[in-house]
Formats: C-alpha cells, sequence, structure tokens
C-alpha cells in the first residue's frame, strides 16, 4: 500500500490520480491531473480541490500559470538517484506558489530531511518503497539527517560550505 507522509507523519491522500480527460467524468472529489488535463480539468469545474503533476524537469513556467487554481503540486520523481524535482520545488517556491507542494516517487528516508528543506510539505511513495521503509523510518530520518549538500536548502551552512570554513580556520 501507498504511503503519504508529512513531517508530522502518515496522511490520508485525499487527491485521485486521473491521467486522461476521459477519466475526469468519472472521479468525484480532489484529483491529481497531469497538464495535458489541467485545463479541462479547470474548465469542467466538477472536481475540487484539483492537483497538478508535473515531471521533475517541467519549466516553472509551465506551471507558474495555475499557482492560483490548484492546491497542490505533485513534482514526480523517476528514481531516488534524479535529483530535479528538489531543483523545481525551490524554484516553484520562490515563484510564489504556496500550496501544498508534494514529492512522488521512490524517494527513501534519508532524503526527507531535504525534501522539507526545499520546500516540500508531503512525499508519496509507491507500493515497493512504502514497505521497505515503513512511516517511522521516515520519521526518525527527519530528525537524524540536518547537512545537506546544497546551499540554499535550509536555515544551516551545506557540507561544502562548512569544508571551505574550516579549511579556512586551518589556513589562518
Amino acid at each position: 500500500m501507498s504511503l503519504l507522509v508529512t513531517a508530522a507523519g502518515e496522511k490520508t491522500d485525499e487527491f485521485t490520480p486521473v491521467e486522461d480527460i476521459a477519466d475526469l467524468s468519472l472521479s468525484e472529489g480532489a484529483v491529481l491531473v497531469p497538464l495535458t488535463v489541467i485545463d479541462q480539468a479547470i474548465a469542467d469545474r466538477r472536481n475540487a480541490p484539483l492537483g497538478l503533476a508535473v515531471a521533475g524537469d517541467a519549466p516553472v513556467c509551465a506551471v507558474e500559470p495555475y499557482f492560483g487554481q490548484v492546491e497542490l503540486i505533485s513534482v514526480r520523481f523517476p528514481s531516488f538517484s534524479d535529483g530535479r524535482g528538489f531543483s523545481l520545488a525551490k524554484r516553484l517556491r520562490r515563484a510564489g506558489f504556496s500550496g501544498t507542494l508534494r514529492a512522488s516517487g521512490p524517494l527513501i528516508a534519508d532524503q526527507f530531511a531535504e525534501a522539507l528543506a526545499c520546500g516540500f510539505d508531503e512525499v508519496w511513495l509507491p507500493d515497493q518503497m512504502a514497505e521497505r521503509q515503513p512511516v517511522d523510518q521516515w520519521m526518525k530520518a527527519k530528525d537524524i539527517v540536518r547537512d545537506h549538500y546544497q546551499t540554499g536548502y535550509g536555515e544551516d551552512q551545506s557540507i561544502l560550505q562548512k569544508r571551505l570554513a574550516a579549511r579556512a580556520g586551518e589556513a589562518a
């Protein structure tokens, strides 16, 4: 069974994924749709709230017009080693998206703190990953992993900045 985890713990997913325009009329309530379906979902006005699913390499300019019309943007990760979704999350927040931002895909618990620091509010995991790493592992990892490699993704210095500062102190 898939897992939706937030900084507070497990959460029930209220959004139903809909991949095709024809399936919009079959879904009641909250739907999560790709860019190819979002315009029709907005025009139909039958599903609320709306969520938008995008790939990790989606340009912000393609997503930004929908900021005021969707409550959720789900960024798809094809694998845990593909970090483009983290960069997109930070760019979406900087562009002004204030709704719920979801990382979706086979992430690992060690990435949870970084996901939260990048602006994600929640992480959705497919069945296989949810079975391998239950919610208690995600909660532990959130508090254990404090260092990060990229700058601007948290309140503390990155690992590189700390190493450079240490070397500068040694040279003095």
